[in-house]
């Protein structure tokens, strides 16, 4: 009996050992996974940029510089939210910003005629969404990719405006205007610009997690076609974020002009690039159905504090564009090799729990 009882407190001892690693070696995988979570490398990513950039430049960590550093990089954040829309449906949008620089030589031509700052912000809005709509309804009405779609109008939304501007600028607009792009909210040093991202940015973060627009445009983004066949508008839905998508550059186009004060044919040049780089930094899948709003408000912060501290140091503009290059290229890298990471060690923790 004796005998009887010691094989059977061994084996449950055993059984016992066996599930006490199975369950450690389940929550060590649980925090590998919490510690490689894409949000949570961009947060160690811009603590990092804070520290270089703190002590290569005495100027950097200061309340009032970082606050003016984002009248910088705000119209490329606003202009990002509804970019992720676009790139978690599947589709891509890299005319942003030639409709920004068409958006705004409208604008120019209303303040040359004696439009008053209201006129211009509802001309900015309304042309800015018809050239994204415009997008959106040549992608859906005959069912050309977007890349294609959006390289045409990228040539022909800058074409437009270069045909009208010519070798000229328009540098007169009203004094009210200046505001939206200049100004800070009253008895603060707080940008307009940065408040305004604040809010489109909790309202394009509720769309997209709590709305069934939001599960939706998830559900295209991963499988179009079933979601084609499980009744969704499948078009309708697409189309309604690319036209966002042209609102968004309308607004940035408003901010861009009333900043800078003027409206040149090559205004916001390149920028599609920097708008992409942020969203695919911030964790958005370039191949559709992934990404949270967390994600992408992290990235603007990062490029945009990256972009300050360079500046600071004088490090050239074309270093810049190389540095937004290859942050793009291992933004997209990166992802794949988290997610072959974890695949290798959740089987890992599989095969241990098994053994055990």
């Amino acid at each position: 009996m004796t005998g009887r009882n010691s094989e059977t407190e061994k084996a449950a001892s055993g059984r016992s050992g066996g599930s006490r690693d199975g369950v450690a070696a389940s929550h060590t995988h649980n925090l590998r996974n919490r510690a490689t979570q894409w949000e949570m490398l961009l947060v160690y990513l811009l603590v990092a940029v804070f520290l270089v950039n703190s002590f290569i430049s005495p100027y950097f960590l200061n309340a009032t510089n970082l606050l003016d550093s984002t009248f910088n990089f705000m119209e490329k954040a606003i202009m990002a939210l509804p970019m992720m829309l676009v790139i978690i449906c599947g589709d891509i949008d890299i005319s942003v910003a030639s409709n920004l620089a068409l958006t705004s030589v409208f604008m120019g031509m209303a303040s040359a005629a004696g439009a008053q700052a209201p006129a211009l912000i509802l001309i900015g809005l309304v042309s800015g969404s018809a050239l994204g709509w415009f997008n959106g309804f040549l992608i859906t009405r005959f069912a050309i990719p977007s890349i294609a779609v959006t390289i045409g109008t990228l040539s022909l939304y800058r074409g437009i405006a270069s045909v009208i501007l010519g070798d000229h600028a328009y540098t007169v607009y009203p004094q009210s205007f200046a505001y939206f792009g200049q100004g800070y909210i009253p008895g603060t040093h707080v940008p307009f610009e940065l408040v305004l991202f604040a809010v489109l940015a909790a309202g394009t973060g509720f769309l997209l997690h709590r709305t069934s627009f939001g599960r939706r445009v998830y559900a295209l983004g991963n499988n179009q076609t079933t979601t084609r066949f499980s009744g969704v508008n499948v078009d309708r839905y697409r189309l309604m974020a690319f036209t966002l998508n042209g609102l968004a550059a309308g607004i940035a186009s408003i901010l861009l002009t009333s900043r800078v004060g003027s409206t040149r044919p090559n205004i916001a040049t390149g920028w599609e690039l920097d708008v992409i780089t942020t969203v695919v930094l911030g964790g958005v899948a370039i191949t559709g159905g992934k990404g949270k709003i967390w994600g992408v408000i992290l990235g603007v912060f990062l490029l945009g504090f990256l972009q300050f501290g360079m500046g600071l140091v004088n490090i050239p503009g074309q270093v810049m564009n190389i540095a937004d290059g290859f942050i793009l290229i291992i933004a997209i890298m990166a992802p794949e090799l988290i997610r072959r990471s974890r695949a290798k060690a959740s089987l890992s923790a599989r095969i241990v729990a098994n053994v055990s």
